[in-house]
């Protein structure tokens, strides 16, 4: 009976001095401000370039992707002054390649040769640890891309997991994921860690 009354008597205490559930950084509340998080809900976007590219560029392993799903095609051409070394190659959509990229491109760039597809959005898989230091924690988290269509199911196949970790700072209304640049030194803001992460085990 006075083991049950206990947890009460501490959660009643809590509401007394003001407390809210932002208090206590929980993996809950972790995996909601990260998933709540701008950062976090930015769509990938893949820019394709049409017309006479760089070697370098036809050969990227997303332009290799595009080929094999035979939505691009591409032809040696002249290297324009701006682009060295050659080889260049001409590239264009197949019939095929207009098919699947005629609904993912904005009406507004149908004539131009460079535009940007929408392709993944992130999805977190699990908060794998909390370490809490004063009013700074490091949460690690585990994530992966989400194909929107077509072509981000080609670029994103797999289903590859990631892990991050990023900064958390306890304020006066509880705690915040830390996002842009912190004014302490050596933590991690959410974009950042999500620029560079490592494949999950």
């Amino acid at each position: 009976m006075h083991r049950r009354s206990l947890p009460l008597a501490l959660v009643f205490l809590c509401l007394l001095a003001g407390c809210s559930p932002r208090d206590f950084l929980t993996r809950r509340l972790a995996a909601d401000l990260i998933a709540a998080s701008p950062s976090f809900k930015t769509v990938q976007e893949f820019w394709l370039r049409i017309g006479v590219i760089s070697n370098k560029e036809y050969l990227s392993p997303e332009y290799l992707v595009l080929q094999h799903a035979g939505w691009i095609s591409g032809t040696p051409a002249k290297c324009p002054p701006a682009v060295v070394p050659p080889p260049c190659w001409d590239v264009v959509l197949t019939p095929i390649g207009v098919e699947t990229f005629r609904d993912l491109i904005a009406s507004s760039d149908v004539s131009k040769q460079y535009f940007r597809v929408s392709t993944a959005r992130r999805e977190l898989v699990t908060i794998t640890g909390i370490s809490k230091n004063a009013n700074l924690a490091d949460v690690d988290f585990t994530w992966k891309w989400v194909p929107l269509n077509e072509v981000g199911d080609a670029l994103y196949a797999g289903g590859v997991q990631y892990k991050s970790s990023v900064a958390f700072k306890h304020y006066d209304d509880g705690w915040r994921v830390v996002e842009g640049s912190s004014p302490v030194k050596n933590v991690q803001d959410l974009e950042d860690a999500l620029k560079n992460p490592e494949p999950a085990q």
